[in-house]
C-alpha cells in the first residue's frame, strides 16, 4: 500500500493529461498549418506540377495524303528521308544560344555556320529568307539531306549535339514522272504558323505544331483532306517522367489521296512544247521593236471540252517545288521571288492577264448578231477604218471587199468589227449616251464568263476586266488628279493621251470601242477563261468551272468521294449561230489564219476549229494567243511579247494535238500512241494500305511528232496574225 497520499496522485494524473492535450494540440497545428502551406499557399503550384507530371502526350503526325495524276501517277507523295532538326527551345537555354552547337553542327553537314544559324531564326517583318516562319517550340529541320554516316555522329555523340535530332522522317516529294513539273498546279508547303494555330483552335481541323501547311496550287486548296488526323499517344507518369502506364492511344489517320484530271504525259508534252515555243520565238525578229522577240512569260491549258476538266496547265517561267522541302534556301527564295526573278511562282494560266487579241471576236461576232446584224451578211472589210482624226487598220492593212462575219472570223477582218462596234456606239448616245445604253458588246463579253473568277479549283485566280463604262467610270475618278497633272495638249503621245483623260476620261469614246471590240484597249483576260469558252463553244454553249480535283479517295483507300463537274451558265447565242461560228471557225483552220499551221490534218475524221489572236500592248512586244477546240478537248497558248498567234503558240498546240489523238506530220493516226484518244472516266484504285499500282511515264519524243515543215503543206492560205 502506497504512502502517497490520494490527492498528490490526482495531481500528477491531471499534469500528464494537460501535457498529451499540449503535444496533440502542437501536432493538430502543425498538421494544418502544412496543410495550409501546400494546398492553399502553394496549392496552384503543386497542382500545376502535379497535372504536369500525370499525363504526357505524344504526337505522331499523320503521313499527308498523295496528289495523283488521273492514271494514278503520283505527282506529289511522301519519301523517307533522314532529317535533322533543332530544338529551339533548347538552343535558348544555353549560354550562347546554341551557336557552338549549331557551329559544330555545321561542320559535320558541311555547311556553312551562318546557313544553319539563318535557318533556325524566326520569322518577322524585318527578317529576310531563309528563317523559320512555323512554331518556335516544334523542331526546325536544319536539312533532309542528311547521310547515314551524318545522322550516326550526331547520335552518337549526343553531348556535342544538345538539342539536335537526327531521325528518318517522311517528307514531301514532287516527283515529276516523265519530266512533268506542273509546279504552278501543285504549289508547295511550309510550317504551319501559331497564328494559323490560333485561329484553327475552334475549328473541325485544327492544326499541331508540327504541321506542314498548303501554300498554294492543290496542296492549299485540299490541304485539309491531304492532311489527315495526326495519333496522339498519352502516357501516365510519375514526377520524375517515368513512365507508369499508358492512359490513351488515338491513332494517326493517314491523309487522303488527291486523284487529278492531269495526265502527266499530256502535261510532260504541254511543258516541253511551251518550253520550245518560247525559245523558238526568241530567235525570231520584231520589226516593229527592231529586236528578237523576248518571250518572257506564257501560259498553255488543255481542258476537257464536255466537262470542263483540266487535263494539262502549264506556266512558263516555273520552279522546282522540291526546293521548299525542309526548308528554302536564301539563294533559291531569291531566285523565286527576287526583282530580277520574272515570278515563276505566279501560274500565268490562271494569274496572268493580257489584251486577248483576235481570239476576243467569237464574243464580238456574237454580240453583233444578238443586236440585230445577220451574221451571213454582207459587211465591207477594207484595209483601215477612219474616225475623226485617227486611223485604225487592219492587220498587214489587208482588206476583203464586202464579207461576212464568219468569213471576218476566218481572215481576222479589223474592219469588220471596228465598222459594226462603232454603228452600236453611235445608236447608244456616242459622247452623249443614252440613260439605259444596250452595250452590247460589253454584255456579251461578261455573259460569256469574262470580267470573273471561272470559279477553278486553284487560289488566287484572277477575273481579268471588261472596260464597261461602270469600269471607265471608277478609273477616271481613281486616275484624274494624276492624269491632269501629267497632260500637255502638244506634249508626247503619252502626255496627249493624259490630258484627253484629264477633259474626259470618264466617257466611252468612240475609240475604245472599236478597239474593244478586236480584244485590245482596256480589256484582260485569263488562259483559262479563253480554255473554258472555246470548250463551251465545242460543246454546245454550256460554261463549267474548269476543275482540276476529280476524287477524293480516303487514305485506307475505302471512301471515293468524286468531284463532279459544276456548270456556272450558257453562252448567249442560238443553236443557229452557235454552228455559224464553229463553222467559221473550221475555216479558220483550213482556210483562214490558221491554215497555214493544220496542213495534213485528218479534218474529216477529228474536226479542227481555231482562232489566232495578236495582242498589242503598249510599250511591249506583242502577245501570242492561239485558241482552238476539237470534239474532245480545248487547247488555249499564250505567249507574252511572244509574236503572232499562229507563228509563235500555234507549232507547239499543233504538237500537242498530235500527242493527244497519235498523229503524225502527215495527219496519219495511231491510236497505240494515242496519249488520251477520249477523255478519263476510271479512277486509280488505291489499296487499303494507301499505295496504288500506277503505270510507269515514258519521256516524251518530239523527235516522233514534228510538224511540217512550209514546204510540205499544200498550201499556205490566209494570213499569219
Amino acid at each position: 500500500m502506497s504512502n502517497i497520499p490520494e490527492t498528490g496522485r490526482t495531481q500528477r494524473v491531471q499534469i500528464r493529461l494537460i501535457v498529451i492535450q499540449v503535444l496533440v494540440f502542437s501536432l493538430l497545428l502543425t498538421l494544418g498549418g502544412r496543410l495550409w502551406y501546400l494546398q492553399i499557399r502553394n496549392g496552384q503550384e503543386y497542382s500545376d506540377e502535379a497535372k504536369n507530371n500525370h499525363v504526357q502526350q505524344v504526337v505522331q503526325p499523320a503521313a499527308r495524303g498523295s496528289i495523283l495524276d488521273a492514271r494514278g501517277v503520283p505527282l506529289a507523295d511522301n519519301e523517307t528521308r533522314l532529317v535533322v532538326s533543332a530544338s529551339r527551345t533548347d538552343l535558348l537555354k544555353m549560354h550562347d544560344d546554341g551557336k557552338a552547337v549549331l557551329t559544330r553542327l555545321a561542320g559535320v553537314l558541311d555547311m556553312k555556320p551562318k546557313d544553319v544559324l539563318d535557318k533556325v531564326r524566326l520569322c518577322d517583318a524585318k527578317t529576310p529568307q531563309p528563317c523559320w516562319n512555323g512554331s518556335p517550340y516544334q523542331p526546325i529541320p536544319v536539312t533532309d539531306e542528311a547521310t547515314t554516316q551524318q545522322a550516326l555522329q550526331i547520335r552518337e555523340r549526343a553531348e556535342d549535339f544538345p538539342g539536335i535530332t537526327a531521325e528518318p522522317t517522311a517528307v514531301r516529294r514532287y516527283a515529276a514522272p516523265g519530266k512533268a513539273n506542273t509546279a504552278q498546279v501543285l504549289g508547295y508547303l511550309s510550317p504551319v504558323t501559331d497564328e494559323e494555330i490560333t485561329k484553327a483552335q475552334d475549328s473541325d481541323s485544327p492544326y499541331l505544331r508540327s504541321d506542314q501547311v498548303g501554300r498554294s496550287g492543290l496542296e492549299r486548296t485540299y490541304d485539309k483532306e491531304l492532311r489527315g488526323k495526326a495519333g496522339v499517344t498519352r502516357y501516365e507518369v510519375d514526377n520524375l517522367g517515368r513512365v507508369i502506364g499508358q492512359a490513351k492511344n488515338d491513332e494517326a489517320e493517314a491523309g487522303a489521296s488527291v486523284v487529278t484530271s492531269i495526265d502527266a504525259r499530256v502535261q510532260a508534252v504541254a511543258e516541253y512544247e511551251l518550253n520550245q515555243a518560247m525559245k523558238k520565238a526568241r530567235t525570231e525578229f520584231d520589226k516593229n521593236t527592231g529586236k528578237n522577240y523576248k518571250a518572257d512569260s506564257g501560259a498553255v491549258v488543255v481542258m476537257e471540252a464536255k466537262t470542263g476538266r483540266v487535263v494539262s496547265m502549264a506556266s512558263l517561267p516555273n520552279y522546282d517545288p522540291n526546293a521548299w522541302v525542309g526548308g528554302i534556301s536564301g539563294k533559291d527564295y531569291a531566285k523565286l521571288t527576287g526583282k530580277n526573278s520574272n515570278f515563276p511562282l505566279l501560274n500565268r494560266a490562271i494569274q496572268g492577264q493580257a489584251a486577248p487579241g483576235s481570239i476576243f471576236k467569237v464574243i464580238s461576232s456574237t454580240a453583233a448578231v444578238n443586236a440585230g446584224y445577220p451574221f451571213d451578211g454582207n459587211y465591207p472589210c477594207p484595209s483601215s477604218y477612219s474616225i475623226g482624226g485617227q486611223t485604225f487598220t487592219n492587220y498587214e492593212s489587208q482588206g476583203y471587199g464586202n464579207i461576212t462575219i464568219g468569213r471576218a472570223l476566218e481572215v481576222s477582218c479589223d474592219t469588220v468589227y471596228y465598222g459594226l462596234s462603232h454603228k452600236e456606239w453611235q445608236k447608244d448616245g456616242g459622247n452623249n449616251p443614252k440613260k439605259h445604253p444596250n452595250d452590247w458588246f460589253y454584255k456579251t463579253a461578261h455573259q460569256f464568263g469574262l470580267g470573273k473568277e471561272t470559279g477553278i479549283d486553284l487560289p488566287n485566280e484572277v477575273s481579268g476586266r471588261v472596260p464597261d463604262r461602270e469600269w471607265k467610270k471608277n478609273f477616271a475618278k481613281a486616275n484624274h488628279d494624276a492624269w491632269c497633272k501629267q497632260g500637255k495638249k502638244d506634249g508626247t503621245y503619252v502626255e496627249k493621251i493624259a490630258y484627253e483623260n484629264c477633259l474626259e476620261g470618264d466617257k466611252m469614246r468612240a475609240g475604245d470601242s472599236v478597239n474593244y471590240s478586236i480584244g485590245q484597249g482596256d480589256t484582260l483576260v485569263t488562259p483559262i477563261q479563253m480554255a473554258t469558252i472555246y470548250a463551251a463553244i465545242s460543246n454546245g454553249g454550256t460554261l463549267y468551272n474548269p476543275t482540276v480535283g476529280k476524287a477524293i479517295i480516303s487514305g485506307d483507300g475505302k471512301s471515293v468521294r468524286r468531284i463532279e463537274p459544276k456548270s456556272h451558265g450558257k453562252l448567249p447565242f442560238t443553236k443557229k449561230t452557235r454552228d455559224e461560228i464553229d463553222e467559221a471557225l473550221a475555216g479558220v483552220a483550213t482556210r483562214g489564219s490558221a491554215a497555214w499551221r493544220f496542213g495534213g490534218w485528218p479534218q474529216d475524221k477529228i474536226p479542227m476549229h481555231a482562232k489566232t489572236g495578236t495582242a498589242e500592248v503598249y510599250g511591249k512586244q506583242t502577245t501570242s494567243w492561239f485558241a482552238t477546240y476539237t470534239k474532245d478537248y480545248s487547247i488555249v497558248m499564250t505567249i507574252s511579247q511572244g509574236g503572232t498567234g499562229s507563228g509563235a503558240s500555234g507549232p507547239a498546240v499543233r504538237n500537242i494535238y498530235n500527242a493527244l489523238y497519235g498523229l503524225d506530220a502527215t495527219g496519219k493516226q495511231d491510236l497505240k500512241k494515242a496519249l488520251l484518244p477520249t477523255p478519263q472516266k476510271t479512277l486509280p484504285k488505291v489499296q487499303t494500305d494507301g499505295t496504288i499500282d500506277a503505270p510507269k511515264i515514258k519521256p516524251y519524243n518530239p523527235e516522233s511528232q514534228k510538224p511540217p515543215t512550209e514546204q510540205t503543206l499544200a498550201a499556205v492560205l490566209g494570213r499569219r496574225d
